[in-house]
């Protein structure tokens, strides 16, 4: 008899339209889990990917999260999607999360497509929809590696567990609780946790992921009148809350992305030569984020100090305006009141109180520098720790071998810029090595216009996380 593994991957090769098809019902499901008007569609979703996962041989149940304020109305929040497929005392056992959710999308936003159908590609082999890489396809993923493994009347190497969220794109709300709650019940017994909701570092060679920075994001309102004024009536005669903001929002940050609030990079532990090394070791290129951003516009020419940049080091983000006029044409108003919105990425040693401790201190500093008599209260949104866990475990000695055996080569360990919060509250509450197997590669534009997930990514990306179970039930505990 052949080798199950070696099976797998050729139902994998074989079956590339049915997985497709697929994607493509995941896809075509509008759920966007920040916008009230959609949250139906959040619910629809949700109870597509619980039967989904009922039809591939897993006992499925879904929890409800309570309800949220959203855009001026309260809603139900989307259920926590827990599956469980093999309950074998003598396998080990693999949580796997992911999320349902997406973010908005219309063409008018400059999509080649409508965003949620998903296109074929046929001359680039793209897979083009809203959701594809983020994370849609990767939760397809694992869903077509159960069914592959139905279909040919294969035993699963290990058991598993699911948990599949339709918060992620709006901070997880409620998840954190409901893992720590359910930690000795529906997540009992857990021996690894696997993400892929991440890309690799570059468009050519795929990465396991040890690491992710935390957030912390900030609201600055500043007030002033009690309505928005004519200025041509009132310009020259009062504090104007934008003039106000805008100063204080030039303190935060330099054209240089060099955070300007003391006390921040203290918190950063000192970089070492042999940290260093590792980071010049890595098959990447600056070309590669120009890529990605359509421009040449880094910070730095060298590869190393970008990739610094964007994983071992924090970043400060300004995001947007919120009370300020920005739709097309000319208006002459004086906003009465405007928010600046801004973020931090946070790495390992960072506290995000005592990083909210210095930027209140730092922003008040400003403000009364100012000698305004309009008012300023700052707001924090749903901070997340940064994440960073052990590459000897076995967990990542299966991953690492998974990726060898299905792309030839030993993949790059990185750490992610972005923040995936729940990642800690895994570790931590299941006392449980994570790792990230990211699917998509860095151009595949999660977020933004036109999101792609390479067929090959796809069918190859499936490969690799059925590999990687093997990997893991022959992988010796330590």
């Amino acid at each position: 008899m052949s080798d199950p593994c070696a099976q797998f991957v050729e139902y994998a090769e074989a079956h590339q339209a049915k997985w497709i098809a697929n994607l493509a019902e995941a896809v075509e499901i509008p759920s966007v889990s920040g916008d009230a008007s959609f949250r139906a569609e959040v619910y629809k979703m949700g109870a597509w990917l619980k039967n989904k996962l009922a039809e591939v041989g897993c006992d499925v149940s879904s929890h409800d999260l309570g309800m949220q304020t959203l855009d001026g109305q309260e809603v139900q929040l989307p259920p926590v999607i827990v599956g469980e497929y093999g309950r074998d005392p003598s396998k080990k056992t693999v949580l796997v999360y992911g999320h349902y959710d997406v973010q908005p999308a219309l063409k008018s936003d400059g999509w080649g497509t409508e965003p949620f159908e998903l296109v074929h590609d046929t001359p680039t082999d793209r897979l083009i929809g809203r959701g594809s890489t983020d994370d849609k396809g990767p939760i397809m993923g694992w869903i077509n590696v159960l069914e592959a493994h139905k279909a040919l009347g294969l035993d699963v190497p290990v058991n598993l567990k699911f948990c599949f969220e339709g918060m992620e794109e709006s901070g997880s709300v409620g998840l954190d609780e409901f893992v720590v709650e359910h930690k000795d019940k529906l997540f009992q017994h857990i021996d690894a946790v696997c993400i892929s909701d991440n890309y690799w570092l570059g468009t050519k060679k795929p990465c396991v992921t040890h690491g992710l920075r935390g957030v912390a994001y900030y609201k600055l309102t500043i007030s002033g009148p009690a309505h928005d004024l004519h200025s041509g009536v009132f310009g020259g005669m009062m504090h104007e809350p934008m003039t106000d903001l805008v100063q204080i929002m030039s303190t935060l940050v330099s054209p240089q992305a060099k955070i300007l609030i003391p006390g921040l990079y203290d918190q950063v532990a000192p970089l070492t030569d042999e940290e260093r090394q590792v980071y010049e070791d890595m098959e990447f290129e600056v070309a590669d984020v120009d890529q990605c951003t359509g421009s040449s516009t880094t910070v730095s020419d060298s590869k190393t100090d970008v990739l610094m940049g964007r994983m071992r080091y924090p970043s400060l983000s300004l995001h947007g305006i919120e009370g300020a006029f920005a739709e097309p044409g000319s208006k002459t108003v004086i906003p009465h009141k405007v928010t600046g919105k801004f973020s931090i990425r946070l790495v390992p040693d960072m506290d995000p109180a005592k990083v909210t401790d210095a930027v209140q201190k730092h922003i008040e500093a400003e403000f009364a520098k100012l000698k305004t008599k309009n008012t300023m209260h700052l707001e924090e949104d749903h901070p997340g720790k940064p994440w960073v866990a052990d590459t000897k475990h076995w967990n990542y000695e299966a991953a690492i071998a998974a990726t060898e055996a299905v792309y030839g080569v030993r993949p790059d360990l990185t750490r992610e810029g972005g923040s995936i919060p729940i990642t800690l509250t895994f570790a931590d509450a299941l006392n449980a090595n994570v790792l990230l197997l990211p699917m998509g590669r860095s151009d595949d534009g999660a977020h933004s216009t036109n999101e792609k997930l390479d067929l090959s990514n796809y069918i190859k990306g499936t490969q690799l996380l059925g590999t990687y179970l093997y990997k893991v039930a022959s992988a010796a505990a330590s």
